[in-house]
């Protein structure tokens, strides 16, 4: 497979992996329907800086080298499961607290590093996302991989994860989608609530179960 094919592939790889959902896509759309498109860009660019982050650990083999020290390996994934259990708590617990959404500006605004911050955790707490990368680098890249590939492949990375998570930002702070969710804050919240904690929950038990 030719550099070009393989760089095509990869991408094409992840992007098939940035649109299935999971707690990336319910953070950001969260994010974007409940405090501001800005803040919900800026959770898109943490996702973009994560995607970034596992290419370069792919790219330099380090996520194999992490599956092989299996403690440490666990240990990631069990953090990453408290993270994901401590953001399903946090989103259950704002299920009760209104939204006022009014011409001043928009509602609860953050500051945009806490929101970038938010985003960057939320994908790297994820190890399994690790995997994947590691997977796909190790199946696609060729066996002489030229210097531009190596170059081109982070920043190319972190525009896909980006602009996927920048699409879903804008969709849910458009003015429709943020009404419907407005309507029925309290129900999306406590099932968005319940679908992040049970992945980190789920993240934890597998991680246990490795383990023994």
């Amino acid at each position: 497979m030719s550099a070009s094919l393989a760089l095509f592939g990869i991408l094409g790889a992840l992007l098939v992996g940035a649109v299935s959902p999971g707690p990336s896509f319910v953070l950001v759309s969260r994010i974007a329907a409940t405090v501001s498109r800005r803040d919900g860009l800026w959770a898109a660019m943490g996702m973009g800086l994560g995607g970034a982050i596992f290419a370069i650990l792919a790219l330099l083999g380090l996520a194999t080298i992490l599956l092989r020290i299996e403690w440490l390996y666990l240990v990631l994934r069990i953090l990453g499961g408290i993270y994901l259990v401590y953001l399903g708590i946090q989103i259950w617990r704002g299920a009760s607290e209104s939204t006022d959404v009014s011409a001043s500006g928009p509602p609860h605004a953050t500051s945009a590093a806490r929101s970038l911050g938010i985003g960057f955790l939320t994908q790297v707490c994820n190890p399994k996302t690790a995997v994947v990368y590691a997977s796909i680098f190790a199946a696609l890249l060729p066996p002489s991989t030229p210097l531009w590939l190596f170059l081109c492949l982070p920043p190319l990375v972190f525009a896909l994860e980006a602009t996927w998570y920048a699409v879903v930002a804008l969709a849910f702070s458009a003015p429709r989608p943020r009404s419907v969710y407005l309507c029925s804050k309290r129900c999306i919240d406590r099932v968005a609530g319940v679908v992040m904690g049970a992945l980190g929950a789920r993240l934890i038990s597998e991680s246990l179960l490795l383990r023994n």
